[in-house]
């Protein structure tokens, strides 16, 4: 096994970045850049992004939370759209790629762990109706909330949806989940937003759970 390997091997999430890499090892640059491409070629560590690794899954202790690893890989972003909705049991298909809402420009990477796919979201708070998530494994991740999520969809696939009822046929939701949503969360997530479209549709959301 590399000593980079090595090293990494007692890390709880697998994944680690290269300043972890000079901050562990004792060692010149030139010799820490010679371990990573050892491990890469060995097939110990798969390669996420520039300076993003993990280890390869015969190494890993358990397997990479995807949620965490998309932080680090593009950030400040947080869970959301498809993914975050599928996560909490609003759309009965299967997500295929890790959706997430950036603070940055829109951005897909093809890794050997997935597809993470990163969608630009102007709000005036980033994290406003989003959690902050600590799983027992040291896992840290950031999921928005299923009303954040559609409205953070609404925003980036410009569904061509007029009501909340539209937004529930076309995704299939429960309505149940629909009217389940407490109105003040959709009252601050319209006033986070800048988007004048998202603001009319968390509105009329809001107005529908009216009795």
């Amino acid at each position: 096994m590399n000593r980079l390997t090595e090293q990494f091997f007692q890390n709880p999430t697998g994944v680690f970045a290269f300043p972890e890499v000079s901050a562990a090892l004792d060692a010149s640059p030139f010799s820490r850049h010679g371990l990573v491409k050892r491990a890469l070629a060995g097939g110990e560590i798969l390669n996420i992004r520039r300076g993003l690794y993990c280890l390869a899954p015969r190494y890993q202790k358990r397997p990479v939370n995807p949620f965490a690893l998309a932080e680090r890989i593009y950030g400040p972003s947080y869970i959301s759209m498809e993914t975050a909705l599928r996560h909490h049991d609003w759309i009965p298909e299967a997500v295929h790629v890790c959706t997430c809402a950036s603070y940055g420009n829109a951005k897909e990477f093809n890794t050997p762990l997935g597809v993470f796919s990163y969608s630009r979201v102007p709000q005036r708070i980033f994290y406003a109706g989003v959690e902050r998530r600590v799983e027992p494994d040291g896992n840290v991740f950031f999921m928005a909330s299923p009303a954040k999520a559609l409205a953070d969809y609404f925003y980036v696939r410009r569904p061509p949806w007029k009501s909340i009822r539209d937004a529930s046929g076309s995704l299939r939701i429960e309505e149940e989940e629909i009217h389940a949503v407490d109105a003040d969360e959709l009252s601050l997530l319209e006033e986070n937003y800048t988007n004048r479209r998202v603001r009319h549709f968390l509105a009329g959301w809001r107005e529908a759970l009216r009795p």
